[in-house]
């Protein structure tokens, strides 16, 4: 299994409705793209105050790496990467085997 983590600063200009779309996108893409096992995402709550300005974390399990290598040119992986592209400041990816 793949883990494929994102943490997202979104900018300012981020309208909340726009960022709620995002993770309804996000959340129904299990449905369009073979080999996911699960998503969950969630607000960060940490108080200790290191998450130098990333907000937001989404988890993405991947059955295999050929799941995740099927994923990444997928055209609702570039579904998300339009819809998140307008909002972000910045992003972290990393991915492991699990």
């Amino acid at each position: 299994m793949i883990r494929h983590i994102l943490l997202i600063q979104f900018n300012e200009f981020a309208a909340l409705s726009n960022i709620s779309i995002f993770f309804e996108t996000l959340d129904s893409i299990t449905e369009r793209v073979e080999g996911i096992a699960s998503i969950e995402w969630g607000v960060n709550n940490s108080n200790e105050g290191a998450n130098k300005g990333f907000t937001h974390c989404v988890m993405m399990t991947f059955i295999d790496e050929a799941a995740r290598n099927h994923y990444l040119p997928h055209a609702a992986h570039d579904e998300i990467k339009k819809l998140l592209g307008p909002l972000l400041s910045d992003m972290i990816i990393i991915d492991y085997s699990i």
